[in-house]
């Protein structure tokens, strides 16, 4: 018996927030070390501050998802600026409730209901075919969207047919 298995990296598109959280703290640690040292040397403790922000939040804005499909159980890793990964999500189709298109009339129910919570592991590009998983995560329901391509979305209906739909 051959192992179901497949991966896949998918580039989040950089939007506005992004750009401005990025040039916004590039800005404000030049202008800081600037007027650190033309008006106080005090003003060069929040260039530093500001410095590593930009050290820890600017990496956050260029990010990949890389997915990972083995028998059935999907990993997702986040990768921060092509340099650092971390596991952002784990989840076994067998256990998930529901596998289907956003826009499928399969999600419903989900989508009214208020009690769940939704992590984006997509590119963000409503144009690309978008798929959400109903499972949980800790107990609480959590509706995980993911941009499957064809190869991945033909493993995931192999891999648990009476839960993955394809259709929208």
């Amino acid at each position: 018996m051959s192992d179901l298995y497949t991966e896949l990296l998918v580039k989040k598109e950089s939007t506005a927030k992004d750009a401005l959280i990025r040039y916004g703290l590039y800005a404000g640690t030049g202008l800081m070390v600037i007027a650190g040292l033309l008006i106080s040397p005090i003003l060069l403790l929040a260039a530093i501050a500001l410095g590593v922000a930009c050290y820890f939040v600017v990496p956050k804005t260029d990010l990949e998802y890389e997915y990972l499909f083995v028998n059935g159980e999907i990993d997702i890793d986040m990768i921060m600026a092509k340099t650092k990964r971390k596991r952002a999500f784990s989840f076994d189709l067998a256990e998930a409730e529901l596998a289907a298109p956003l826009n499928s009339h399969r999600l419903d129910y989900y989508n009214n209901s208020q009690n769940i919570k939704t992590l984006d592991f997509s590119s963000g590009n409503p144009e690309h075919r978008r798929f959400a998983v109903i499972t949980r995560n800790k107990e609480a329901l959590c509706k995980v969207i993911i941009e499957p391509d064809e190869n991945l979305a033909g493993l995931m209906k192999k891999s648990a047919p009476g839960k993955v739909f394809l259709d929208a």
